[in-house]
């Protein structure tokens, strides 16, 4: 394994409390493995891991009080035709460890979740029951990454969304950070992660760029 990508250092230092300086300023590093880059913004500062040369950013206008997460910035960012995702909220909780109370499943490579998974994540694994699933991966900057989908959402999930994700952080040493992005919009999904004692600490954009 190679030297862990530094925004990875960003995310850890939250977990823990430790935001970087609210100063208004874009802190440019390195992109992300597998052709991806990011813009993720923390309170009065934002990172960008990039191709693009510091001074290409910073010439476009982009602040640490949510110019970075501008549409005209990400599509200058992705290029004409590059792949930009949705914005989400960046949550952190830790994991309890114990017993874990998912079984591993072999059999859903072709679930829509688990291929936007491993499109975008590495060593993704895959738990779940009657419930739903959840996937368990290394993802952006290589944190620790879970998301979750119910296979029934009718009548509110019948809370069957925060015991979903309750029993995933089972599958995380305990103490361990562990990540999620959610979108904003999505707001029964929010809940159920801030019921379980996710915290957010940012907001996120992933991009695959597509540049001339």
């Amino acid at each position: 394994m190679g030297a862990p990508h530094p925004l990875l250092t960003y995310f850890l230092a939250a977990a823990d409390g430790r935001f970087p300086p609210v100063d208004g300023k874009v802190t440019v590093l390195p992109p992300l493995a597998g052709g991806l880059e990011c813009s993720v913004a923390f309170t009065g500062h934002a990172v960008v891991a990039t191709a693009l040369s510091s001074q290409d950013v910073h010439a476009e206008g982009p602040d640490g009080f949510g110019a970075s997460l501008a549409p005209d910035f990400l599509r200058h960012l992705a290029g004409p035709k590059g792949w930009i995702d949705v914005v989400d909220v960046t949550l952190t909780a830790r994991g309890t460890g114990g017993p874990p109370r998912l079984a591993e499943l072999g059999d859903a490579d072709d679930h829509p979740r688990v291929r936007h998974a491993r499109d975008v994540r590495t060593s993704v694994k895959v738990y779940g029951d009657e419930r739903g699933l959840i996937t368990l991966a290394d993802g952006l900057a290589g944190r620790r990454e879970l998301s979750i989908e119910l296979h029934d959402v009718r009548d509110g999930g019948r809370g069957h969304g925060r015991s979903l994700i309750a029993d995933a952080l089972t599958l995380v040493p305990q103490g361990d950070p562990a990540f999620a992005a959610v979108s904003p919009g999505n707001a029964r999904s929010l809940r159920a992660f801030l019921a379980c004692g996710f915290i957010p600490i940012g907001s996120e954009v992933l991009l695959r760029p597509a540049r001339a």
